[in-house]
């Protein structure tokens, strides 16, 4: 039986896990380079290099060297409707992002760059803001608020959903683990995703 070959999703779900980026900013990449020149994706270069057969042939590069070379049907680049979900829960992708992610560290502020995965932080919590409802692609009316949270060398925001929002209030010395740094409005921001969680300290942070 011959093995499956892997789809569009897998091929970059691999390549994310392999140099650190998300692959939906992947796939952006190749369809704004496709658009017009050269596009960078964390410490990655994505060339287009013309067509074949009605499919676009994409060259990927890191400080000059040829990571890989491969071709996406033209149809495949307009589409919005592209989910990673499945491909990042593959055994060798979650084996690959183990290997780059040893184990969660603890991290200052100050250090946060967006696009880091696995953080985790100690922080007081200086102000939770007043939830409100929004609609997402997967479900109806969820509660999103942003805490600003603060350690010795700065602060960020820190994304609640839900259930998440009334677990800490201002003045809460809090450790958040195994979140991730995106960018929202400009800003920095930490989100929890699946894997996330947060716990109150029960000492005050410095102690």
């Amino acid at each position: 039986m011959k093995p499956k070959k892997p789809t569009l999703e897998d091929q970059l779900a691999f390549i994310s896990a392999q140099h650190d980026v998300y692959p939906t900013e992947l796939f952006a990449a190749l369809v704004q380079s496709k658009n017009g020149g050269k596009r960078s994706v964390g410490e990655l270069t994505v060339e287009y290099r013309g067509d074949v057969a009605k499919q676009a042939i994409f060259l990927l590069t890191k400080e000059g060297r040829v990571i890989a070379q491969f071709r996406v049907p033209q149809d495949t680049l307009t589409r919005s409707d592209i989910s990673f979900d499945n491909s990042m829960d593959t055994g060798r992708v979650r084996r690959e992002i183990a290997r780059q992610n040893p184990a969660p560290t603890h991290i200052k502020i100050e250090d946060l760059r967006v696009g880091m995965k696995k953080i985790n932080v100690s922080a007081e919590v200086i102000e939770v803001a007043e939830p409100s409802k929004v609609h997402t692609q997967f479900r109806d009316n969820a509660v999103v608020s942003n805490a600003i949270i603060q350690d010795d060398s700065g602060q960020i925001l820190l994304c609640l959903w839900d259930q998440q929002i009334n677990t800490i209030h201002a003045g809460d010395c809090i450790e958040v683990k195994n979140a991730h740094v995106a960018m929202f409005k400009g800003e920095r921001q930490l989100r929890l995703g699946k894997n996330g969680s947060i716990s109150i300290l029960e000492e005050p942070l410095g102690h």
